[in-house]
């Protein structure tokens, strides 16, 4: 009996029906979505992230020590494609974007939602801050989208019963394991929910143990690369916990920024579907996807992890919400209600898209984490070819014979991105970065007797125990700048090391971004190679 009633996927009050997929108006949607992102992608310079996308691109491998291998990858098309475009790098994140929006709208699909409800989802991501948040490179421009598939995947299998769209839900999240690290927790956050609240049926499914091992298998060859190195992912737990602690009021400022991720509107769909998923009884089959996001969200909090992460199942929950606001038997003004509500996020999109990044000459000057997290969302990164600049100085500075074993390094990972990438064309040497994912890639050769190091001011100290000559060449400090930048930043010529580099590497190798800011919580932890 309790198996009958799980089987059954429609409730009786549900006509045997469905709409058919609003194809026309959902692609004059993404269309549109893809030409504003892509006309103003480029209004940012590079962000840190990027640029280190960049150098590892140059370096690809079957695996890194942060991430995966599919957005190196994209990033070195772009590079090969269309050398110094900012918008060719963020091309990709576009259409992941778009990708979203449409999944979005497939989903309210498959809750029987009719064509203004599917239009309605994919709106309330084409103008959430989500939207605007993806159309950077990164890891989360791809996981956002493919957790969405995964999740429409699952959902269209409750309808259905196909048990081919399990396992190519396990493919997708292979594929994601390929991006971000975070698809196993997702997996375990639904695992978890349908345990909870069902479909219990699917757990007796070969399909969901097949697309579980092949998200297993997934895992081999990257636990193989990090128990090889330490395993530094673990460590940097810690680091991103404490930086999110630093530059997000940590937990207590954790759930205020989901309305910001998530827009006006997709706030208001994000609160209609979490209710309509526990009262609507149409949505009751499906209501493991909103425990899913209750329990990620639940988790990621607990853990100090990014607001973002949870970002994924935000297109299934703007579709449970459109869907619940039709199916709710509202007044009159309800529905007038919703014509500001969208045209004031319309506008808000418009404003976000065109006027920031805000002009240079508005800037303050930022003394905390918090201060530069905020700086840089309205003003970008700025004034990577001046710090570029900088070290060339330092550069030419050496002899003809000290050139011939010269190399850069750099304290922190975006800054040895933006030296390989700005430094081109002034012909600088190899660079090379003790920092996070770029200290992986290996130390200079022992044969490299002169350095030229760039960094914060305060690595000076540290700089005169590892060297014979440490010598101030150029200091930056714009006091509208940013640390590590533009300000607060010191080139030195260094000579004369003190133990191979071989050696000297593992002790300079850290996890920890130091932002340079007197506010700045200090996480020392280093992985050992």
């Amino acid at each position: 009996m309790t198996a009958v009633i799980e089987a059954r996927t429609e409730p009786e009050d549900v006509p045997n029906t469905y709409p058919s997929f609003a194809f026309r108006g959902v692609a004059l949607i993404a269309s549109i979505s893809a030409i504003v992102l892509t006309a103003t992608a480029g209004r940012y310079d590079y962000f840190g992230d990027e640029l280190y996308f960049l150098s590892a691109g140059r370096r690809l491998d079957y695996t890194y020590a942060d991430q995966g291998v599919v957005v190196p990858v994209f990033a070195w098309l772009a590079d090969q494609l269309a050398p110094g475009s900012v918008t060719a790098l963020r091309l990709p994140a576009v259409l992941m974007c778009v990708g979203a929006v449409v999944v979005a709208a497939l989903i309210a699909y498959e809750l029987r939602g009719n064509h203004r409800v599917q239009m309605l989802a994919a709106i309330a991501y084409a103008l959430s801050g989500l939207a605007a948040n993806q159309v950077v490179l990164s890891t989360f421009s791809f996981d956002a989208t493919l957790t969405a598939v995964i999740t429409w995947l699952f959902v269209r299998w409750v309808r259905t019963r196909q048990d081919w769209l399990i396992v190519v839900a396990g493919l997708a999240a292979a594929l994601d394991m390929q991006v971000k690290w975070m698809i196993p927790i997702v997996w375990a956050c639904l695992g978890i929910a349908v345990i909870v609240c069902g479909p219990r049926e699917l757990l007796r499914r070969p399909a969901l143990w097949v697309a579980t091992g092949i998200l297993a298998s997934s895992l081999i060859p990257i636990l193989y690369w990090q128990s090889q190195h330490n395993w530094p992912q673990l460590a940097m737990g810690a680091v991103i916990g404490a930086e999110q602690d630093a530059t997000g009021y940590g937990q207590v400022g954790f759930l205020p920024q989901f309305p910001i991720l998530a827009g006006i509107l997709g706030t208001l769909l994000l609160a209609i579907g979490l209710w309509a998923a526990f009262k609507q009884e149409s949505l009751r089959p499906y209501r493991f996807i909103a425990v899913t996001l209750v329990i990620m969200t639940a988790f990621v909090m607990i853990t100090h992890g990014r607001p973002y992460y949870p970002g994924g199942l935000f297109p299934a929950i703007f579709a449970f919400g459109a869907v619940g606001l039709w199916q709710y038997d509202r007044k009159r003004w309800m529905n007038m209600a919703l014509i500001p509500i969208v045209g004031i996020s319309v506008l808000t999109t418009i404003v976000t898209l065109t006027v920031i990044p805000l002009a240079p000459s508005w800037r303050t000057q930022a003394e905390d984490a918090i201060d530069l997290g905020l700086r840089t969302a309205f003003f970008g990164n700025t004034n990577w070819s001046s710090m570029v600049a900088a070290v060339n100085v330092g550069y030419l500075t050496l002899t003809p014979a000290e050139k011939t074993n010269a190399v850069i390094v750099a304290q922190g990972y975006p800054q040895a991105g933006a030296v390989e990438q700005f430094g081109r064309q002034y012909g600088l040497p190899a660079t090379y970065s003790p920092s996070r994912g770029f200290g992986f890639f290996g130390p200079p050769p022992d044969s490299a007797t002169s350095v030229v190091y760039v960094g914060l001011d305060t690595a000076e100290h540290d700089l005169r125990t590892r060297f014979t000559e440490v010598e101030r060449v150029v200091h930056l400090d714009d006091p509208m700048g940013i640390p590590g930048i533009d300000r607060m930043t010191t080139v030195w010529v260094c000579k004369g090391p003190k133990q191979q580099w071989s050696t000297m590497w593992d002790s300079m190798t850290t996890l920890y971004f130091d932002l340079g800011l007197w506010r700045d919580d200090r996480t020392t932890t280093r992985p050992t190679h």
